[in-house]
């Protein structure tokens, strides 16, 4: 369910409305039935993308024992995907830009679609790890094309419809995904979790191949290759001790290398500064951090993501290995998250952010919180005979929470970016949600498996469950950081939001 993060949050926005300068060079003449069956193309990989990354975490302790999965192998299966979906994201647009949207679009959706293959046929616990992360470099080719296809597909007054049906579908991949996870593991295993992927990336492939029309940017960016390899390498130096750590014992070397990974990336960071002043075009744009919006709403963005990843992946541990509930219940019970998410997402976005401005985001935190608090009351005297219905306070509660924050923090964020920067915003806005998803899958998952591992009893629920009453505590303070967060963002940034920047 830590996918629904992505897929109710910013909806796969890796190229938001605003995102990408549309200019082509010529502009297609395609309209009619062959526009309709290409949108149909982009939609069938957009909901591929999306539905696959809800699907996975409800399949975990049944990975865990059909590949004898260590806790640190389950975090990274986890954390794999986003963190190379996010390494590669801004990387992925510009290729698009420069080569071709279309063929960078094909190039992902076959890279795609033969990874999740590869998943669902993975021998080990570390080939399907590999094979994550290779479907996050894939996605990140893939999906920042289509809302920037869709750009060009339709003429403004003709859009409408268009992004309200992406948009409709990634509130349904929310709901969708994990029925479709935990219904596809109880019948048929979890390899199909991944290897469901495969008929409809053929699908996608066959009518992107005849309908989807190719455009390039005018004037397209740089790509940096090199800041990707030495993002990439802080951030797997910063995290591959964090995840494995717990297993091997804290050795030494593993302080070391966390140390390096904090330096390598604080030299990344200075790098970027120094290209920007030079006037080149930076990976990092770190002069949109200056703007109180953008580095207010990126702080909340990131919180609220390490604090919900964590979440998930502790609760759909704690609710199958630790209660011993099937995994079609355990996919069940987060459908309320999912259904009321959707409508205070809505809500909060379209009228609440109006009204009440950066408010909403600490009502939502605030809200989301309490929900994190109800649900420690109800753990903390939980049994295996407890009730599904026990839960669902809680989880509503902190469905209710998200949605608020999630739909308006993008608008705010990005309102006052200026155009001439709008693209490497909305692309550095996504790539911080994406690494936090990885961030909060290694350092909650790492903190669960640590409380977990010192329980000294062989009960399930007394091994998992105060591993997860740590985890919901870390997660409400994060939840309070997140309400103080939202003062750095300016008390007028409404007045500038875009309601529609997150879809």
């Amino acid at each position: 369910m830590a996918g629904s993060l992505r897929s109710v949050v910013d909806m796969d926005t890796a190229t938001m409305t605003r995102s990408t300068t549309v200019t082509t060079r010529p502009r297609p003449a395609i309209t009619g039935r062959a526009r309709t069956l290409a949108l149909v193309s982009l939609l069938l990989a957009s909901a591929m993308e999306l539905i696959d990354v809800t699907i996975v975490n409800v399949a975990l302790p049944t990975i865990e024992r059909s590949l004898g999965a260590s806790g640190a192998m389950l975090q990274w299966v986890v954390a794999a995907y986003p963190l190379a979906f996010g390494i590669s994201l801004i990387t992925g647009a510009r290729l698009g830009d420069r080569f071709g949207r279309r063929r960078l679009f094909l190039v992902g959706l076959v890279a795609f679609t033969l990874a999740s293959a590869a998943c669902g046929l993975a021998p080990s616990a570390a080939a399907l790890v590999g094979f994550r992360a290779v479907q996050g470099i894939a996605a990140a080719a893939m999906v920042p094309q289509v809302l920037t296809s869709i750009q060009v597909m339709y003429a403004p007054h003709e859009r409408g419809k268009a992004m309200a049906a992406f948009s409709a579908l990634a509130g349904l991949a929310a709901v969708v995904g994990p029925i479709m996870g935990s219904v596809l593991t109880e019948t048929a295993g979890w390899r199909w979790v991944f290897l469901v992927n495969v008929p409809v990336g053929v699908l996608a492939l066959v009518a992107a191949l005849r309908f989807v029309p190719e455009s390039r940017a005018a004037h397209a960016n740089r790509v940096d290759f090199r800041g990707v390899a030495v993002l990439s390498a802080g951030l797997l130096a910063l995290l591959y001790p964090l995840v494995m750590g717990h297993e091997l014992g804290w050795p030494t070397w593993t302080y070391a290398v966390m140390a390096a990974g904090a330096v390598i990336l604080a030299a990344f960071v200075a790098a970027e500064a120094r290209h920007e002043r030079a006037g080149d075009e930076p990976l990092v744009a770190t002069s949109l951090y200056r703007d109180r919006a953008f580095s207010g709403g990126s702080l909340v963005g990131g919180l609220l993501f390490i604090a919900g990843t964590g979440y998930f992946l502790a609760g759909t541990i704690y609710f199958q290995a630790g209660l011993g509930w099937s995994v079609l219940k355990a996919g069940l019970v987060n459908i309320p998250f999912a259904l009321i998410c959707t409508v205070t997402a809505g809500a909060g976005a379209a009228v609440l952010m109006a009204r009440i401005g950066r408010r909403v985001l600490s009502l939502g935190a605030v809200v989301m919180a309490v929900g994190a608090v109800v649900m420690w009351l109800t753990v903390r005297d939980a049994t295996p005979a407890t009730s599904f219905w026990a839960f669902v306070p809680a989880i509503c509660l902190i469905g209710a929470g998200f949605g608020f924050v999630v739909s308006s923090t993008a608008p705010l964020a990005l309102g006052q970016v200026p155009d001439r920067q709008a693209g490497s915003a909305s692309g550095q806005f996504n790539t911080t949600g994406q690494l936090a998803n990885a961030v909060g899958a290694a350092v909650m998952g790492t903190l669960f498996f640590e409380v977990a591992g010192r329980q000294h009893t062989h009960a399930p629920a007394e091994i998992f469950r105060p591993a997860f009453l740590v985890v919901l505590t870390v997660m409400a303070a994060l939840l309070l950081l997140v309400a103080v967060a939202t003062t750095v963002i300016p008390a007028d940034a409404h007045e500038h939001a875009d309601p529609g920047a997150g879809h």
